[in-house]
């Protein structure tokens, strides 16, 4: 962690990588229909769901390209927000959004997809609070660990990413002119990702991205810019981007993140963060971030007053 930002998990009991595939491909080729029952508000305005929930292609969408279906740890009624209220009251409600699920016509699909994806859950949450426990205690910082008590806003994303069938120059890379289709970017904290046995993803090293081996039956895992700003960039944060390739490329990002109202401002050492110097809590980062990072999937107006 402290010189490469990337590493693997292997062995993990109860993990099971092929019925995972097996229900996301299946997922995603449900009728439109069926998945736009589930689109978030930007594709469906009748839809009250903001963050979790499907997300089709957006074509001509820059380095940007995927299809979605985020998950996120709770099963509970959405906390009520008002158009009035403050964007950070009402991402606040938003990161305890609660979960949409598939109604396909066929139960038994229904019941296991749900069944799959929350046990996913579950052991991606367990995995990422021991990454979380082993960073604070290598760096002698059992204080670190409290600042991931709630962990609201942490999100499973299924991801399938097309072949595009045409090319623009919008969606090549800035750096090095590669045509991507997801876009370079840091994570913001605990990433545990299942790509599978699909290559396409790559990682900057000095001034070159690298390919990164695929995870097969195990979890990539991904340190991001907040554990490296608050551990006084004793952990590494690494850039990364995935590169078009000539196939369907499937992966399974979970992103474990501190809780809404966690410091971010101090580090370990009590150094001000570079997050701190605009922000004092994740949530209120978040506001900024989120947008920036899912541009097919979320609303530029995040980031304003009033505009939920």
């Amino acid at each position: 962690m402290r010189e490469f930002g990337f590493f693997y998990v292997t062995n993990i009991t109860n993990y099971d990588a092929v019925t995972e595939l097996k229900y996301l491909k299946q997922f995603f080729t449900l009728p439109t229909s069926t998945k736009m029952a589930l689109a978030v508000n930007k594709h469906d305005r009748s839809n009250q769901n903001v963050y979790r929930g499907y997300g089709p292609v957006v074509e001509n969408s820059g380095t940007q390209h995927k299809e979605m279906f985020n998950i996120g740890p709770h099963e509970g009624p959405t906390p009520r927000y008002e158009h009035t209220d403050s964007s950070l009251d009402k991402l606040r409600a938003i990161s305890r959004e609660q979960n949409v699920w598939p109604v396909s016509g066929d139960g038994e699909f229904d019941v296991e997809f749900k069944r799959v994806f929350r046990q996913g859950v579950q052991i991606r949450i367990a995995i990422a609070q021991g990454v979380i426990r082993s960073i604070a205690r290598s760096l002698k910082a059992e204080e670190f660990v409290s600042r991931f008590t709630d962990h609201e806003f942490s999100t499973l994303g299924l991801r399938r990413y097309p072949v595009r069938t045409r090319i623009n120059q919008n969606m090549k890379s800035e750096y090095d002119n590669v045509t991507l289709s997801e876009l370079e970017h840091e994570d913001s904290t605990v990433t545990i990702l299942t790509t599978f046995n699909c290559t396409g993803l790559q990682a900057l090293y000095g001034d070159k991205y690298i390919d990164v081996p695929p995870s097969n039956e195990g979890f990539i895992i991904n340190i991001g810019t907040i554990i490296e700003d608050i551990t006084d960039k004793k952990i590494k944060a690494v850039r990364h981007r995935v590169k078009q390739v000539d196939f369907e490329r499937h992966s399974i990002p979970f992103f474990f993140n501190p809780s809404f109202d966690a410091d971010i401002g101090t580090s370990i050492s009590g150094r001000l963060t570079a997050a701190g110097e605009k922000t004092k809590i994740f949530g209120e980062w978040m506001r900024e971030y989120l947008p920036s990072v899912e541009p097919s999937l979320l609303e530029n107006s995040l980031t304003k007053d009033n505009d939920l």
